[in-house]
């Protein structure tokens, strides 16, 4: 796959201080980049660069692979920071505006695109009486006018509720597998991020301290499972058959410890019943995300 994003030893300081310090990420096609840091870690900073809307002080950017950011940028939607909408206008008329500015001359395209977005029922409702989800949604629409290859989507699930929070993942997963648009995406919720990242980048005080694919976190945090079963070689025999190369050692009170495949717990246990193996105990171990990810970030880790 191509590389349609690369930031080259950005920087960005701001009366001196800096607040993105030699940061290289790398962002695939077809990627939910998940970009992960506390609150002035730099990640909006980041993005607003990516965007257009500041510029570095120092360090590249590659869009699409080329540096000529003014002619890649119509390929680029982005939501940064709050939503910005016309209060007093419906969805409609806020996204004919919009349509207008870009002079895009096909009058349909914002009824697909609200659509698409999941907001397309609100009818003459104004967005001021918008709630919180359906203003973000408002947003995400908006930003695909102009069809971008790429989303950069700062924080679009902060403050929602969790009604909210899954209809914002159901858009963005859907512009992903149903559009093939790649999805650059800060938040603060990680449970949220792990259902919808193929890829994380984990930012501090500025610096990059982790960038790693998804399919990487159960061996980085250690996530393994535990099993008691009172056949421990056919145990090992119908795992093995399951996940071809799975690593697995016996456990000091005779237990099988399988690394990864924590997800997998219950087909792995329904396959041993099937099989007639008594499983007296499953047990998941090892650090979850969440922890994992506030170790990194208060510099638990230098990758």
């Amino acid at each position: 796959m191509d590389v349609i994003l690369q930031t080259i030893s950005v920087t960005k300081s701001f009366s001196g201080k800096l607040a993105v310090d030699d940061v290289s990420i790398s962002m695939k096609e077809g990627d939910i980049y998940g970009f992960i840091g506390e609150n002035g870690a730099g990640k909006t900073t980041l993005m607003r660069m990516v965007c257009g809307l500041a510029s570095p002080t120092s360090g590249l950017i590659e869009l699409f692979g080329s540096r000529n950011l003014v002619a890649q940028r119509h390929k680029v939607g982005c939501t940064i920071e709050n939503p910005a909408l016309y209060p007093a206008m419906t969805a409609m008329e806020n996204m004919e505006v919009q349509r207008l500015t870009l002079g895009i001359k096909d009058h349909s395209v914002c009824a697909s695109l609200l659509d698409l977005a999941g907001i397309s029922y609100t009818g003459q409702k104004k967005a001021r009486d918008f709630s919180l989800g359906m203003k973000q949604r408002l947003m995400i629409a908006l930003a695909l006018l102009g069809d971008p290859q790429l989303m950069v989507l700062d924080e679009p699930t902060n403050g929602l509720d969790p009604v909210g929070i899954k209809e914002v993942r159901d858009t963005i997963q859907k512009l992903n597998h149903e559009r093939g648009i790649s999805v650059l995406i800060s938040s603060h919720i990680l449970g949220e991020l792990e259902k919808l990242a193929t890829r994380y980048g984990v930012i501090s005080h500025g610096k990059l301290v982790d960038e790693f694919q998804s399919d990487e976190i159960a061996g980085r945090v250690g996530r393994n499972i535990v099993i008691d079963a009172d056949d421990a070689t056919t145990t090992q025999q119908i795992i093995g058959r399951m996940f071809p190369g799975v690593r697995m050692e016996q456990t000091p009170d005779h237990g099988i410890r399988v690394f990864g495949h924590v997800d997998d717990a219950g087909a792995i246990n329904k396959q041993l019943v099937m099989a007639g193996i008594t499983v007296n105990a499953l047990v998941p171990q090892g650090e979850n995300l969440e922890s994992y990810f506030l170790k990194l970030m208060a510099g638990g880790h230098n990758a």
